[in-house]
């Protein structure tokens, strides 16, 4: 039949994987937050509760929603029936508020006591993160270990030295106390200082390359203003502090930079000074995702 029988390509059928979104939890209450459990935080847990017509009405009505789960598991149906899905695990579209609508609806729809090794990937019909979920602002809980994994379980003691070695990897971390989405951690022995700032990260850019021009970009003596990362569409500055500094140390001193970064983000033209500021931190900044 030559040529002529030669057959076409079947064309995938099914709706197109999630298209990027560069501020994928743009909408939600507390942003930031988000963003900081998507990225930075090593261990760390948010209960949320889901909206009335998702799950059933016998189903499960939070989920506790976690940096990491055992064994990268992107999601845990426990045997109680409690649903546990992990921000830094499972497959990445180009929407990470996808791929999470996408590992709770794999773990409703799963039997009590299954992990999820895989869900499916996000396509642009899953529902993102905000349409599953009530519009409150996510009340972080930050953890020194793992123990949430196994929370109420009795352990043996493989799965306790398992456990054990998991919580020897953790970052230390901190909330600054009254600071949104402001994190300290401890890297080596020397204490740092992570901010996820709320405005989009080019108008974030410039407001701190202000600050950088004026020689008030750091928090006090001692401290130092590393970079950024650039994460969910927001900018998480670095700063590195002196030996000792403790998490409830920052509050004062943060606060008094918050009000310099406010008066900074203003919409008007950056000056030479200010132009050559933000190149050097742009040549500084690390994008996560």
């Amino acid at each position: 039949m030559g040529k002529a029988a030669r057959t076409k390509k079947s064309r995938p059928s099914g709706p197109p994987p999630a298209a990027y979104v560069a501020r994928p939890f743009q909408g939600l209450p507390g942003e930031s937050d988000w963003v900081a459990l998507a990225e930075i935080l090593p261990a760390a847990t948010t209960r949320v509760r889901l909206k009335a017509d998702i799950g059933g009405p016998d189903g499960p009505r939070e989920v506790l929603v976690c940096t990491v789960l055992p064994m990268a598991w992107p999601a845990l149906r426990r045997a109680d029936g409690a649903v546990l899905v992990a921000t830094q695990g499972g497959g990445h579209s180009g929407d990470t508020s996808r791929d999470l609508g996408s590992a709770i609806l794999a773990a409703l729809a799963a039997q009590p006591g299954t992990p999820l090794t895989h869900v499916p990937l996000a396509t642009s019909q899953t529902p993102p993160l905000q349409d599953l979920i009530e519009p409150e602002a996510p009340v972080v809980s930050v953890h020194d270990g793992f123990d949430f994994w196994v929370e109420g379980q009795d352990l043996g003691e493989d799965a306790q030295e398992s456990l054990a070695r998991a919580n020897d990897t953790v970052l230390p971390t901190e909330a600054v106390p009254g600071s949104p989405a402001a994190y300290w951690c401890l890297i080596g022995n020397r204490p740092h200082l992570r901010v996820v700032l709320g405005d989009d990260e080019d108008e974030a850019t410039n407001a701190l390359a202000r600050l950088w021009a004026s020689g008030t970009a750091g928090l006090g003596d001692g401290t130092r203003l590393l970079g950024a990362f650039r994460a969910g569409g927001l900018l998480i500055p670095v700063w590195e502090l002196p030996a000792g500094t403790a998490a409830t140390d920052l509050v004062e001193p943060l606060a008094a930079w918050r009000e310099r970064y406010a008066a900074a983000a203003v919409d008007a033209p950056l000056t030479a000074q200010e132009r050559r500021a933000k190149a050097g931190l742009l040549n500084r900044q690390i994008t996560l995702r």
